[in-house]
């Protein structure tokens, strides 16, 4: 072949290939991508959900776990599609974001973790706790795990002399809200003192960032007591305590009692606010210490066919026990589903 010929083949070939490749950039639809920052309660809930959305919808889920109040922030800034927070928007909050709703798309429970070397209790239970306990400890009244007043709702345990370490949430928690408003609910001194909120001025003990730092602390300290959804406990191997509830019940954050304590609710207002802490002695399997988590959407934004289609799928195949029962997630009950669904209604371009 002659050279002439052979330089028209190479630029021809070499057309040919700029062509296929504009044809693969232009002829393939683009992915939606959703961008989403907040909670680190929900957070492995979300990791869950992530694969199966995609899956579903051709969705790609990016999702910072950078703590409710840093989701609350984003949302509001509009730097994300969506938020995630464990605490409802205060009215400023509401404000703030410039037409958001808050909608309820999750149902869990807070443990408390603790590490006590040498603890010995009976076998197939946990270390016991009440609400008056737990406040006293980290209002920090009660230093030692062999006092009296903790040895006295353990008879049948052996409790070392070891002192305790409170851990709480730096920054703006949504799981330190929960905590809080359950405090707030069966201490009368922790309400009047420290009242509830994303952050107080804790008494005592050490801060953790995250709830994965809370579950890194307790394990790594002897002594430590923490508060962390129960899928932070589980995936880091800690022992959580039974908490009395208002029926005198001493009670795990099992699915059958996050389902106990989600149920009190019999209607959702307006602004999807719910508190289920400590409900009434008429529960007597529902764990004190739940909440629902929020997602927190713009009324008007570019992407509401994206987010209606993904917060659906995550009210309804979402709640799933093959995404939920592993990290001890409860399906959401009706009434809050039917609430949810008509929120996200509201969500349009």
């Amino acid at each position: 072949m002659r050279k002439s010929a052979l330089v028209l083949v190479a630029i021809l070939a070499t057309a040919l290939v700029a062509v296929g490749a504009a044809g693969a950039k232009t002829g393939k639809s683009q992915t939606t991508v959703l961008n989403g920052a907040g909670s680190t309660f929900v957070s492995p809930l979300v990791s869950l959900w992530t694969p199966a959305i995609g899956t579903a919808f051709d969705y790609t889920v990016q999702y910072s776990a950078v703590g409710s109040g840093g989701g609350i922030q984003a949302i509001t800034n509009r730097s994300v599609d969506f938020g995630a927070s464990d605490a409802p928007l205060t009215t400023d909050q509401f404000t703030a974001c410039n037409g958001c709703v808050q909608i309820p798309w999750a149902l869990a429970g807070t443990a408390i973790d603790y590490n006590i070397p040498g603890l010995v209790v009976p076998k197939n239970t946990n270390l016991l706790l009440t609400g008056d306990l737990i406040a006293k400890i980290y209002m920090g009244q009660i230093t030692k795990w062999d006092d009296a007043a903790i040895k006295a709702v353990n008879p049948k345990a052996t409790i070392p002399s070891v002192s305790i370490t409170p851990v709480y949430r730096t920054g703006n928690s949504g799981t330190s809200y929960n905590f809080t408003d359950y405090l707030s609910s069966v201490s009368s001194e922790w309400s009047s003192k420290l009242g509830r909120g994303q952050s107080v001025a804790w008494p005592a003990g050490t801060g953790a960032s995250g709830s994965a730092g809370v579950a890194g602390a307790v394990s790594n300290t002897a002594g430590a007591i923490g508060y962390t959804d129960t899928a932070f406990a589980i995936a880091n191997h800690l022992h959580f305590a039974s908490i009395q509830n208002a029926a005198g019940k001493f009670i795990n954050p099992s699915i059958r009692n996050i389902v106990a304590a989600g149920g009190t609710i019999s209607s959702v207002p307006a602004n999807g606010e719910l508190h289920i802490v400590n409900p009434s002695k008429s529960y007597p399997t529902a764990y004190p210490i739940a909440t629902y988590t929020y997602i927190i959407l713009p009324l008007k934004t570019s992407n509401a066919p994206a987010l209606r289609k993904m917060v659906f799928w995550a009210l309804t195949q979402g709640q799933a026990s093959k995404y939920t029962a592993k990290l001890w997630f409860a399906p959401i009950p009706k009434v809050v589903l039917v609430a949810s669904e008509k929120a996200l209604q509201g969500i349009s371009s």
